[in-house]
């Protein structure tokens, strides 16, 4: 009996997966599933090395959107820290802390819903262009963007985007009432019209059934081409928000995650990404082995806990793993001088939905945020 399929080069990634195939791959005996993953994640990756990215908040707390895992959310009472958007200097002496430390890759986020054309934003051009300047790789997450917000982003030298799908579509609505799926779809396609990478990928232990979990590998595998990275988060709990209540995750369902991303998209890097301080080394090493081969550094990950990165490279040393040099994947790009940019901002004021429906647990969550306060 075959058990594991076979793909000889990138122009075998399928874009056609169905619900049904996915939920067989993920509930297949945890040794051939292991062992199809493995086996894939050989065909198309170093499997003895791993990226190490710097996740750093460059303006926290105060969003708009309703998202019920997010501490973030201005709507929430979560104690959580905000602050303006930092300054290119904080930003650049950030990133050679993270370079020193084995970092490749930085990824600045902003607690916004969607980019706004103005001051900030060149701020952030400003940053982008100083970080490809230090020759790491330059991911951004600041919400809905524009096609000609994404190319000004290129311009600058950003080397990714990252804008998760969360979960399913049929899902989602369960976990965000302020914006649209369909807008999460547009949002990337806006960014495939620029040279930027996709970094997309989601969240699992939100409450969500096995087959949301399928249905959003269903989405992100019918993305042509299919993203760069594939971020899996296990839902990190935090007090005040929706989903304070939720157990956390079993490594056994990260695993089998990790593994069935692996076998479905077999170029993307995947990346192990919140929630890590609950899982074991073990644990990580069995996520590793099933083809998961990127991990964020550093003590928080935004707003939530991360393990040191002491503690990381101690794991690396034990399991005899070597981070990934930058550009390894994909050429770094170039970095254009705002004095010579070819792109102006064009004012947009770009209609992103806002679906209008409510979610009881969010509303809850919003109700005893009024009376703390």
């Amino acid at each position: 009996m075959n058990l594991v399929t076979t793909y000889d080069d990138m122009s075998d990634a399928r874009h056609n997966w169905t619900k049904d195939e996915i939920l067989a791959i993920y509930n297949k005996p945890l040794m051939e599933l292991l062992y199809e993953a493995a086996t894939v994640h050989r065909q198309h990756h170093d499997p003895n090395t791993v990226q190490v990215s710097t996740l750093l908040s460059i303006k926290t707390g105060g969003c708009p959107e309703d998202c019920g895992y997010c501490p973030q959310a201005a709507r929430y009472h979560t104690d959580i820290e905000g602050n303006d958007l930092m300054a290119v200097s904080q930003v650049k002496a950030q990133a050679l802390r993270a370079k020193a430390s084995g970092s490749s890759r930085v990824c600045m986020g902003a607690a916004w819903r969607n980019v706004k054309d103005g001051p900030e934003f060149e701020q952030v051009l400003e940053m982008v262009r100083t970080i490809n300047k230090l020759d790491m790789e330059v991911c951004c997450t600041l919400g809905m963007i524009t096609e000609n917000q994404a190319k000004r982003l290129a311009e600058a030298g950003l080397y990714a985007y990252n804008h998760n799908l969360d979960t399913s579509e049929d899902y989602y609505k369960d976990v965000i009432s302020t914006r649209a799926f369909e807008d999460r779809l547009d949002t990337i396609e806006n960014v495939r019209k620029s040279n930027v990478t996709v970094c997309s990928g989601g969240i699992i232990g939100m409450g969500e059934a096995l087959e949301d979990r399928a249905g959003m590998l269903v989405a992100l595998t019918s993305l042509n081409p299919q993203p760069e990275s594939v971020p899996i988060n296990a839902l990190v709990a935090v007090e005040g928000t929706p989903m304070e209540d939720i157990e956390p995750v079993s490594i056994w369902d990260m695993i089998r995650m990790v593994a069935t991303t692996r076998i479905v998209m077999p170029e993307t890097q995947v990346r192990l990404s919140a929630g890590r301080t609950e899982m074991s080394r073990e644990g990580q090493a069995m996520c590793f082995f099933a083809g998961a081969n990127s991990i964020f550094a550093g003590d928080k990950l935004l707003t939530t806990p991360n393990p040191d990165v002491n503690e990381d490279m101690a794991m690396f040393k034990m399991l005899g793993l070597n981070p990934q040099k930058p550009f390894t994947k994909v050429a770094q790009p170039k970095t254009v001088e705002a004095a010579d940019s070819q792109l102006q901002p064009l004012g947009e004021k770009p209609k992103w939905s806002r679906p209008g429906h409510t979610i009881e647990r969010n509303e809850n969550a919003k109700q005893k945020a009024k009376i703390v306060e």
